[in-house]
């Protein structure tokens, strides 16, 4: 099949890539490093040029302003608009658990944005929604930074491997379009708390972590189970243990 990877210089848009073409998929790499500018329209009509199938990975440079709201909006309407032109057969797109749940966020409120984009586009489409990323806890960990000590809410998530998710979307992609969302988790269920707890004595980090509910998570308290994925969430397999070992012997 002939896929276009937008974001394909990302966290999950490089691994993503890598798993298609490993499996003898025709993938164009579109990034802004690599000459493809969604917000502006640059390079994206020659990109998106015979592809059937489009998966956004694209993400904001920022989280925590209306830069977000410009460039999901922006963006995903640039791509819908070229999806269209060259009759891309399904738009698979990766948004975020809870997502509904948390549009206080300026950054949630802009990836609801560009869930209701793609599903008024009348694109054949499959939004999958994922929860954080191991590769990200580390930034996870920087919200509750209050000089030397950590102070973090005790909200449950069940954070992935970037792989995985990468691994899902090409299945997907392989697939017919769901015309839905579906979601996807890791296998372990922790508080951020202590997500945060393990990353630092994995990487003997002596910072102490104070737990704390009113601690904010991009700008909005948590309540309930909103970071958790519901029934059915496909369920990712590589552990949290599995990861750091991995990624302190890479």
């Amino acid at each position: 099949m002939k896929i276009m990877v937008a974001g394909a210089s990302g966290v999950v848009g490089t691994q993503l890539t890598a798993k298609l073409h490993r499996a003898d998929h025709d993938v164009t790499a579109a990034s802004l490093s690599l000459g493809v500018d969604t917000v502006t329209g640059r390079g994206l009509e020659a990109a998106m040029a015979g592809n059937e199938i489009v998966i956004d990975v694209t993400n904001a440079a920022s989280f925590g302003d209306s830069s977000a709201f410009d460039f999901f909006r922006t963006s995903t309407k640039n791509l819908l608009a070229a999806a269209a032109g060259a009759n891309v057969r399904h738009y698979l797109a990766l948004s975020i658990v809870g997502t509904p749940y948390l549009v206080e966020s300026d950054y949630f409120r802009a990836k609801m944005v560009q869930e209701n984009l793609i599903r008024a586009s009348g694109r054949p489409y499959t939004i999958l929604r994922s929860t954080q990323f191991y590769e990200f806890i580390n930034g996870l960990i920087d919200i509750g930074a209050d000089g030397d000590v950590l102070r973090l809410p005790p909200a449950a998530m069940r954070p992935v491997a970037a792989g995985d998710v990468a691994a899902f979307l090409m299945e997907l992609a392989e697939g017919t379009p769901v015309g839905d969302i579906v979601e996807i988790g890791g296998p372990e269920q922790f508080g951020i708390d202590e997500i945060a707890r393990i990353y630092l004595a994995a990487n003997e980090d002596q910072r102490p972590v104070t737990t704390d509910p009113a601690v904010c998570y991009l700008d909005v308290e948590l309540t309930g189970d909103v970071l958790l994925p519901g029934a059915g969430a496909r369920t990712a397999s590589q552990t949290l243990s599995d990861w750091l070992f991995q990624s302190m012997a890479a």
